[in-house]
């Protein structure tokens, strides 16, 4: 297997203009649908077999097959956090050097670099794709997936956007996402507020205690993000919900984490707490991306690694074993949000950088 045709950028922003004016926004099943058949399509287009496509309650995932004895999966999403609409305020547009548009850089810019890299190799076989329609909304429907292909293969290469400077995540704290609902009692709050049980009180009590539960000098945040109570303002609110943003850097944490939110007790005689939730991407340890990126380096001596916050599906291929380097797909920033870009400059190295990888690991350079 060698690199046989150089890459194309002006062909990669034809195919990401294409994904990126469908518009694929989580849950939005009529919109995944389209947009894995245009997924399906490049690929077909590019690679050429067939792309199937899985469906699941999250809409359609694709899944392509090189043939041959599976050796590496290349993995990614194809729905975006970006409602329908976002396009006509936001259109794809590339100038002074970047493109624009929902979705470029997380990760539509990445699944496109990668297919026109695997499309520079004279022999695909081995390799697999699998872009997912719900990694935005937490995999659910594709975990399971996931990790059989994963496991199937042997090495996974995750095409989220890279970190600063276009390095390379080699590892990624576990993450999760913690709804903590209070249930008071109801009364009028100028006639009798003493009757009542004030769920707004308690939930700050909560959101002061759930505050300290962090601990940044082992890597591990818990930040409330999320607050609702009450329904009018002459009536003691009944009920409150706190939502809670967490990260984790081990699995020591995670669980002690996970302990700590089970015996949150009530501060409010009568109140009633209820939690659900947890932390569901577990830690990827740097120690499951050490020999794909060595490879990475000796493809790309320039390549840097880091470990970031973020979680992605390459958080669960690692956990059951399977070496896994992630941020292999788009050099640029703002995932997102409003700015979101992508450095048109970069996406003929980074596509490279796959091939090679896949090359080398094909050529049976993992074990």
């Amino acid at each position: 297997m060698h690199v046989s045709t150089a890459v194309t950028v002006d062909a990669m922003l034809d195919d990401l203009k294409t994904l990126v004016e469908i518009e694929s926004p989580s849950r939005d099943l009529e919109a995944l649908d389209v947009s894995a058949k245009a997924v399906a399509a490049i690929i077909e287009a590019r690679l050429g077999g067939k792309a199937d496509l899985v469906a699941s309650e999250a809409g359609p995932h694709v899944h392509w097959s090189g043939g041959g004895d599976p050796k590496v999966l290349i993995l990614g999403h194809h729905d975006t956090v970006f409602p329908l609409g976002t396009l006509a305020r936001r259109p794809f547009q590339v100038e002074n050097g970047h493109v624009n548009g929902p979705g470029v850089f997380d990760m539509l810019g990445g699944l496109v670099q990668a297919v026109h890299g695997l499309a520079s190799l004279d022999d695909c076989s081995g390799v697999e794709i699998l872009m997912s329609a719900d990694e935005e909304v937490g995999s659910r429907s594709s975990r399971a997936l996931i990790e059989e292909r994963a496991r199937a293969c042997g090495a996974v290469l995750v095409l989220e956007g890279a970190a600063d400077g276009g390095a390379i995540k080699t590892g990624r704290k576990g993450c999760g996402t913690f709804h903590v609902d209070i249930t008071g009692r109801a009364s009028h709050a100028g006639l009798e507020p003493e009757a009542g049980i004030n769920a707004l009180v308690e939930a700050s009590h909560q959101v002061l205690e759930i505050a300290q539960i962090g601990k940044p000098e082992v890597g591990t945040t818990v930040t409330p993000t999320v607050a609702s109570a009450g329904t009018t303002d002459n009536v003691v609110p009944a009920e409150a919900t706190i939502i809670v943003d967490v990260r984790v850097e081990s699995t020591d944490e995670k669980e002690r984490i996970e302990s700590a939110f089970q015996t949150l007790a009530p501060h409010l005689d009568g109140a009633a707490i209820t939690v659900s939730g947890g932390v569901n991407r577990p830690p990827m340890p740097e120690s499951a991306s050490a020999s794909l990126f060595a490879l990475a380096k000796a493809v790309l001596p320039t390549i840097e690694g880091m470990s970031v916050g973020g979680g992605s599906d390459g958080n669960f291929t690692a956990a059951i074993g399977i070496p896994t380097l992630d941020g292999l797909g788009a050099v640029g920033g703002g995932a997102h949000a409003d700015h979101e870009y992508l450095v048109v400059d970069a996406m003929a190295e980074r596509a490279t950088l796959v091939a090679g990888l896949v090359r080398s690991i094909c050529q049976g350079a993992v074990a």
